[in-house]
């Protein structure tokens, strides 16, 4: 892992291989290691890059500038000039493809082609606005994630037979939710309200004119097929993968099926 710091917080980033460069982005409540079987492949043709967000994995709090996903694409990009990296891919998963896509928006000249994966750049739909922020607020008053909101949580994030299927993947990020305490906790919700306070990026979406896959877990639940319908439908010339049997993290759920279609949209759109 490498470190990049702005306004005296670090940032840790993971950066493999070598060739044209990858900008991997994870999802809310877990880390860079989450695209660990999509890098052990791609890693032998591109150079990937994979921050942990602010508050998560081994990056420290977000510094106080940082307020928006749109922030936090400049501090990507911060991360990514200091590397004296000028073109990139960006393949986001969740809150990865949000701010990916705002990335996007900021340096289209810079990105050579997208991959949204269960995600949606619209805002967050009113009811589960409401629902996530006092769940949120829960969090950040207890400073810990209570045993029922667990309960909750964690089948959020994956195919309905997780338990049978991958018990190992449910049981590691269950453990990760019950570890959450105290300040870290509280940094967490900041970041999630960073990510279910979003701005619409729909607004703007007829300048998302670069190659880009759009995937989604058949089975995920936060971000439904039909978001990503959405996204595809709006994003001209885009191409739509449902990934079977997969929920939210469907990259590891799924991870040969993920790593194929990677594998082949990378192949084509990059020279």
């Amino acid at each position: 892992m490498g470190t990049f710091t702005i306004d005296n917080k670090t940032m840790h980033f993971l950066d493999k291989g070598e060739g044209p460069v990858l900008v991997f982005g994870h999802s809310y409540l877990w880390d860079s290691a989450m695209w660990a079987p999509q890098v052990e492949t791609l890693s032998q043709h591109y150079r990937c890059i994979v921050p942990d967000l602010w508050s998560h994995g081994q990056s420290e709090s977000a510094p106080v500038k940082t307020r928006t996903l749109r922030d936090y694409a400049d501090d990507v990009l911060a991360l990514l000039d200091h590397l004296n990296i000028d073109t990139f891919s960006i393949i986001g998963l969740s809150v990865g493809g949000m701010w990916g896509a705002e990335l996007v928006l900021k340096a289209p000249a810079r990105v050579q082609s997208l991959v949204l994966m269960d995600t949606f750049i619209g805002y967050e739909p009113e009811v589960t606005h409401a629902k996530y922020f006092a769940m949120l607020d829960t969090i950040a008053d207890l400073k810990l994630v209570p045993a029922p909101m667990i309960d909750m949580i964690t089948p959020m994030f994956f195919a309905r037979n997780a338990e049978q299927n991958t018990p190992e993947l449910v049981a590691q990020f269950r453990s990760h939710l019950v570890g959450l305490s105290g300040q870290h906790a509280l940094d967490i919700t900041r970041i999630g309200r960073m990510v279910f306070g979003r701005r619409d990026t729909f607004e703007e979406v007829e300048k998302l004119t670069l190659p880009t896959l759009i995937m989604v877990g058949a089975e995920d639940s936060p971000r439904p097929p039909l978001e990503a319908q959405l996204m595809h439908d709006a994003i001209d010339g885009s191409q739509y993968v449902i990934i079977p049997e997969a929920g939210h993290i469907s990259n590891l759920e799924q991870s040969e099926f993920v790593t194929k279609h990677l594998v082949e949209f990378l192949g084509a759109v990059i020279a």
